[in-house]
């Protein structure tokens, strides 16, 4: 009989301890999936701001006239990969949630560079525009000056001499 109670402590003992065991995985494994919500939830925080970032970049750049079709396909394109993101996120799946918003952030990785290059390209067409309109409006204006002032002394020749035959 006491062998059998030994049996009986040493089993429950050992129960017990795999109940411990398996209570402190299941703690430690909510502190991964807390760790990992974490992550998803400043993952997709982080590709929000970047996607505000861009379509600042992309406002500035369409201020000045840049033609800005390919930067809101991509800015699109972004911002459909994150809405996907936040749903995953909304049903838990943590992981996935991390990897989209992660793609939406390197779809726009080089995105405000191109913007500024288009916007500067822009604003440099803008200024040869307004510079052939000026100088080719000033130079129209002279050139229907000098042409009326020409017309004036060729008639004004004729006529002076048209008088004086004819008198």
């Amino acid at each position: 009989m006491r062998d059998c109670l030994f049996v009986v402590f040493a089993v429950s003992s050992v129960f017990s301890l795999c109940g411990l065991v398996f209570v402190s995985f299941v703690e430690g494994s909510e502190n991964v999936v807390a760790s990992i919500e974490l992550e998803a939830g400043a993952a997709i925080a982080e590709a929000e701001g970047k996607i505000v970032i861009c379509y600042r970049a992309v406002a500035d750049a369409d201020r000045v006239g840049a033609n800005i079709t390919g930067l809101l396909v991509v800015l699109n394109d972004a911002g459909d990969v994150l809405s996907r993101a936040e749903l995953a996120y909304k049903f838990g799946d943590f992981d996935y949630a991390v990897s989209l918003a992660l793609q939406s952030q390197e779809r726009l990785s080089s995105f405000v560079e191109e913007a500024d290059v288009l916007r500067g390209a822009a604003m440099q067409a803008r200024y040869w525009d307004f510079l052939v309109n000026v100088v080719g409006s000033i130079m129209g204006a002279v050139a229907v000056v000098c042409g009326g002032f020409v017309v004036w002394v060729v008639l004004r020749r004729r006529y002076s001499q048209a008088g004086s035959v004819g008198l």
